[in-house]
């Protein structure tokens, strides 16, 4: 069947679910690193402490693509497994800040990350599902522009609270907790799951097209033995352009999760000069998240201009320079003393953000058969679980044995690692323009 082209609106609908899916994301990375030092985690176990997550999330992906392929119902094809991680996601969030012990809190990550993912692969599948080719990029820079405003929203929502509503930064639960913390992933509860329900209830999907033949279609029903057959089959005949792609999003989604991990702790102990437990600690790790909501605002801006600059330039070389320029951000940490000029940063890694969101799978989607889009959408997201499985295995060992517990040295690091996915995106074949 020939797509219609989608007005703005209506993109804007089928999109809408990343805003929520990102607020409680962007949460959890700005916020998990110093709930585990609030119940007591060291410095060098905070990255082990993430590995159940990403471990859960190299299993889910493939999985939930593989099965959002070969869905067909009434509520749709991709809008169950939104539903279904929008309700499990919003659980994890709503008892995030209750938890007392780090193993609780371990849990409920993992939970949160396994439900994100069986929402975020479907989203994803869904641009290239209801578009026609020609409005693939204008798709996905909507869905980043909706990721950067739930990533605003998020990581500035404990400075909200605090300086816009009063809510009193000092006060804790019997956990140690902050109740800014508790109060701002209740709220990304309610924005999650109502931003997810939006899409399901705005979003008629078109039936799949039944372009598989007899055999295949035999091969590929769910029962476990034909999903693990089609699934290997798919990770082992990738498309070229994706082998290559793989590799950029390796290494530069390796130096956003430095980032996530030691950002906040980072500007509190090297601008702030503060240890856990006092107040000027608290009020780095809020101002980490400031300066979080700066880098999605950056993020938002150049979402906006990235659907005009893709027609003058191609995506690869767009793709290049931003990340050049998010590597540059965070390497600058080395030189910033004050609050004010750590916001500055921000600005490359914002700009490198928005293309990260929506670039590579621009670049992607033209290149995946149309009845495996769900199930190689899976697998590309798979190139930002594993590096969020290799930092959280191998950077305990780097921050204890070479890096001394240094945060800002191991946010450093991931901006060499960007700089280096920067570099990696000149080997993709992609010329083209939006």
């Amino acid at each position: 069947m020939t797509k219609p082209r989608l007005s703005n609106m209506q993109i804007l609908n089928i999109s809408m679910g990343l805003l929520g899916i990102n607020f409680g994301w962007g949460l959890q990375m700005a916020n998990m690193s110093a709930i585990y030092e609030y119940l007591g985690a060291q410095p060098d176990k905070i990255p082990i402490l993430w590995l159940a997550a990403p471990l859960t999330g190299l299993l889910v992906q493939p999985i939930i693509g593989h099965m959002s392929d070969n869905t067909w119902g009434k509520a749709g094809r991709r809008k169950p497994y939104f539903l279904f991680g929008a309700i499990l996601s919003t659980l994890a969030i709503i008892f995030m800040p209750l938890c007392t012990a780090l193993w609780m809190a371990a849990l409920l990550l993992w939970v949160l990350d396994a439900s994100v993912n069986i929402s975020m692969g479907p989203f994803r599948a869904l641009v290239p599902d209801m578009l026609p080719e020609e409005q693939y990029t204008k798709g996905y820079v909507f869905q980043a522009i909706l990721i950067a405003l739930g990533t605003v929203l998020a990581s500035a929502m404990p400075w909200i609270l605090q300086h816009v509503f009063g809510i009193n930064g000092s006060s804790t639960t019997q956990t140690a907790i902050p109740m800014l913390v508790r109060y701002s992933f209740w709220t990304g509860a309610v924005v999650f799951f109502v931003t997810i329900l939006w899409t399901v209830v705005t979003t008629k999907e078109y039936p799949p097209e039944m372009i598989a033949t007899e055999d295949q279609t035999a091969a590929e029903k769910q029962n476990v033995k034909g999903m693990i057959a089609t699934i290997l089959h798919d990770m082992c005949h990738m498309p070229e352009k994706m082998k290559t792609l793989a590799w950029v999003m390796i290494f530069s989604w390796m130096a956003l999760f430095c980032m996530f991990l030691f950002f906040p702790i980072a500007v509190a102990n090297r601008v702030f000069h503060a240890a856990p437990g006092t107040p000027e600690y608290l009020q780095g790790i809020e101002w980490g998240g400031v300066c979080f909501a700066a880098y999605g605002f950056f993020f938002m801006i150049f979402s906006f201009i990235l659907g005009y600059v893709a027609k003058k330039i191609s995506r690869r070389t767009i793709h290049f320079i931003s990340l050049l320029c998010g590597g540059l951000g965070l390497v600058g940490i080395l030189f910033v003393q004050t609050k004010l000029n750590l916001l500055w940063l921000m600005l490359g890694v914002g700009i490198a953000f928005a293309s990260m969101q929506s670039m590579p799978y621009a670049m992607l989607a033209d290149s995946i058969p149309p009845k495996k889009m769900g199930i190689y959408m899976g697998i590309f997201n798979l190139f930002i679980v594993i590096p969020e499985i290799l930092v959280s295995l191998g950077f305990g060992y780097i921050m204890e044995h070479f890096l001394h517990d240094s945060r800002t040295l191991g946010v450093v690091c991931g901006g060499v690692s960007m700089i280096i996915a920067a570099f990696l995106t000149l080997r993709v074949k992609d010329h083209s323009k939006a």
